[in-house]
């Protein structure tokens, strides 16, 4: 078995709706008969329960998916403080290796049909001194889902996630608009804006779910047949 689909989630901001998004076309895949797996390459913000440290985006990529493989390869580096990945390994002793996470995310390629891999926060988080999330997707490089939290500030902040992203070498394949503020005015005008701008298929529009929303509600939301045919694979991961 070996990956023919995989896509990289990065969001606009922390808090955005990225380990919802990312589930939820974990769990689309895993119902279209793929053996799918999530993967957290790093994150940040763990306790311990039964014994183990436990993080909450990791256990919802687990649950959505339907293959059995290592947790040291879907989520590499855990660390206990919610803080950014670079502060809290350092506060830790831990150091981020790039080449450790592309060699996690090819043991799952060869083990799954399909792989998602989140990132953390936005696209270009530290994770230590000389390498950030940006470098990571750039090394994977894989199609990117950009998760756009609705609230007002998002078009600036969507734009100029695309930009960087392109910058990079990469594709933006598709983007997602999640209402994280039901409150906000205008969404119809703003999505529409987004459409016209972003030159990428818009995925969805997840409306204010609360805080009791599961990923297999999100995946309601989204349009599942619009990732088909996306590479799996980079010339990145294969050397």
């Amino acid at each position: 078995m070996s990956a023919r689909f995989a896509c990289f989630v990065t969001g606009t901001d922390t808090g955005v709706g990225k380990t919802l998004v990312s589930a939820a076309l974990v769990h689309l895949l895993a119902e279209a008969g793929l053996g799918t797996v999530g993967m957290k390459p790093v994150a940040a913000g763990a306790t311990i329960i039964d014994g183990r440290l436990a993080n909450e985006d990791v256990d919802q990529l687990a649950a959505a998916g339907n293959l059995a493989l290592p947790s040291a390869w879907c989520a590499p580096y855990i660390l206990h403080a919610a803080a950014a990945p670079h502060i809290a390994a350092a506060r830790e002793g831990v150091s981020i290796s790039l080449d450790h996470l592309l060699d996690c995310y090819r043991q799952l390629a060869a083990g799954a049909d399909a792989v998602v891999v989140e990132g953390v926060g936005g696209f270009s988080v530290p994770l230590s001194d000389d390498a950030d999330t940006a470098d990571l997707a750039q090394q994977l490089g894989l199609p990117v889902v950009l998760v756009v939290g609705m609230r007002l500030g998002c078009i600036s902040h969507a734009l100029l996630t695309a930009e960087a992203i392109r910058a990079r070498g990469l594709r933006l394949a598709g983007w997602v608009a999640n209402l994280i503020d039901p409150e906000m005015g205008y969404l119809p005008d703003n999505i529409a804006a987004l459409v016209a701008r972003l030159e990428a298929p818009l995925l969805g529009v997840i409306p204010a779910l609360g805080g009791q929303a599961s990923f297999i509600d999100a995946s309601r939301f989204l349009e599942a047949e619009l990732m088909a045919g996306w590479p799996s694979a980079s010339a990145h991961t294969d050397k």
